[in-house]
């Protein structure tokens, strides 16, 4: 297993965001040389984990829970097939590519060394939204990105670190539970009755999955 590229995206006016100022950073670029992760804090005002990438609308992206956003090469490259178009690394936004990973099948709370020294947990998949769908530039793209239900991953940081292209990636964790990142993004979505099922997973869950999760199973008790 390996990471690809690193990529990070600076702040670019465009017509197809609802960010304030118009800007997003979802235009990603490969790096050159190593790239420092670490916590960014909470979301709503820490943005990427990554440094130099730019988030620019802090209600949806960007904090603690969200600091590293991954797509595998091979979800990319299944994309490019049924788009009839290249793809390059970093193309959906994504600060890591990587290679030999199932991305969207990491448990939640699976750990993942890069390099010598970052760690990740996996939080959960990525929701599509308008700005990707404009970045991508497909009709009907959140309904196709979600009826595939890859939706890479979301990670926090455990322990940061330096890394660069090329770099191993190694699962150091993985949880003895059966939650999925594409089970948590289908709850999320478009299978709701999942939810109860999630917080097998409570302790690493993405807090507003978890929030999400518990209202549904109080929604659910009799007298309800």
């Amino acid at each position: 297993m390996e990471l690809l590229t690193v990529n990070v995206g600076r702040p670019e006016a465009v017509d197809y965001t609802d960010a304030a100022g118009g800007v997003t950073g979802i235009g990603k670029q490969p790096a050159d040389g190593p790239v420092r992760v670490t916590d960014p804090g909470p979301k709503g005002s820490g943005g990427s984990g990554v440094a130099g990438d730019a988030v620019c609308d802090l209600r949806y992206h960007g904090g603690s829970d969200q600091a590293v956003y991954a797509v595998a090469r091979e979800d990319l490259d299944v994309w490019e097939r049924s788009l009839g178009r290249p793809l390059a690394n970093g193309a959906f936004g994504e600060n890591l590519t990587t290679a030999g990973l199932d991305v969207s099948d990491a448990r939640i709370g699976e750990r993942w060394r890069i390099g010598p020294d970052l760690v990740l947990e996996v939080t959960s998949g990525r929701i599509p939204c308008r700005t990707f769908a404009g970045h991508l530039g497909e009709k009907h793209w959140v309904k196709r990105f979600t009826e595939a239900a890859a939706p890479g991953a979301y990670l926090r940081v455990i322990e940061p670190g330096e890394i660069r292209a090329g770099d191993p990636v190694e699962i150091v964790h993985r949880p003895d539970h059966d939650v999925t990142v594409r089970m948590q993004f289908l709850a999320a979505t478009t299978r709701r009755d999942l939810l109860p099922e999630l917080l097998t997973a409570r302790d690493a869950l993405h807090p507003e999955t978890l929030r999400a999760a518990l209202k549904y199973v109080a929604s659910q008790a009799p007298g309800e």
